[in-house]
């Protein structure tokens, strides 16, 4: 073997060495997030009295869905201006004690991936709900990168997350309103509507909650198969939750995986379903 092949043949050990652990790097980003620092020092915040206070955390140590994020930040201040609710936004965990918590009616988990909140923090949050409140989450809040908080996994989402479609990622899909769900959240939404989306497949349907919106798994191309994964070619049927509901304590809590894409929020029918969810929450 010559010289130069042997220089070669190195190369390329040494790219797809470096390929792995570049790729290792990020799914292990993906899924657990990093770095991962926790604020503590409580924010000053000023309620205005007769006005629902609604906090919208977008904290992100995960992958970040950035525009997304933007997006709805823009949309629910509109909607705060519209409804005549206050809304605190932020991206820093010192918000999540008990004392500032009791202010809000609503808390909305936009996009937050990766470790977002501190032991303690995440029992505010639990007190919270059980104390009344409502927990409202956006897409990536239900991903797999939220395995260091198991009570929000099981009462905001209550089903494991397996992947998304990669084939394409983002897939057009007809999004039908369930007829038991509850009208204040079903309020002036039409039977059904197009969007495109990253369509979340979880590995069974979601447990102990009453189901909003569906699609048809089987009207999308849902492998989520890459590189060396091939364990990934499968849905959730014809019937695939993409919003659902539950009681929890004397609170509640609400969940859409929909909401990877900018252009969702500019979907009326979408944004509807936001709204009225906060409405549900408040009412």
């Amino acid at each position: 073997m010559t010289k130069n092949i042997k220089i070669f043949l190195r190369t390329i050990i040494a790219l797809v060495v470096i390929a792995a652990a570049a790729g290792a790097l990020v799914v292990y980003k993906i899924k657990n997030g990093f770095p991962v620092s926790f604020e503590t020092d409580q924010p000053e915040i000023s309620f205005p009295a007769n006005k629902p206070a609604l906090l919208l955390f977008s904290k992100t140590t995960g992958y970040r869905h950035s525009e997304s994020i933007e997006a709805a930040k823009h949309v629910f201040q509109n909607l705060s201006e519209k409804n005549n609710w206050f809304l605190y936004e932020t991206e820093e965990g010192g918000v999540f004690n008990p004392e500032q918590l009791r202010n809000f009616k609503v808390i909305i988990i936009n996009n937050a991936t990766g470790r977002i909140l501190s032991a303690e923090q995440q029992k505010a949050v639990k007190q919270f709900v059980d104390s009344g409140g409502t927990l409202i989450g956006i897409h990536g809040t239900g991903d797999f990168s939220h395995d260091d908080w198991p009570w929000m996994n099981t009462n905001l989402v209550g089903a494991r997350f397996s992947h998304h479609p990669l084939n394409p990622q983002l897939q057009a899909a007809q999004v039908h309103i369930d007829k038991n769900a509850d009208s204040i959240i079903t309020h002036h939404l039409p039977e059904s509507w197009k969007q495109t989306d990253e369509w979340y497949i979880y590995f069974s349907q979601p447990k102990g909650v009453k189901i909003v919106a569906f699609i048809d798994g089987e009207k999308i191309l849902p492998s989520g198969n890459m590189f060396f994964v091939h364990d990934k070619n499968f849905g959730m049927g014809k019937y695939q939750p993409v919003a659902w509901y539950r009681n929890v304590g004397s609170g509640k809590t609400f969940y859409t995986s929909m909401g990877h894409d900018p252009a969702v929020w500019k979907n009326e029918n979408f944004v509807s379903l936001l709204e009225n969810a906060v409405y549900w929450s408040i009412k």
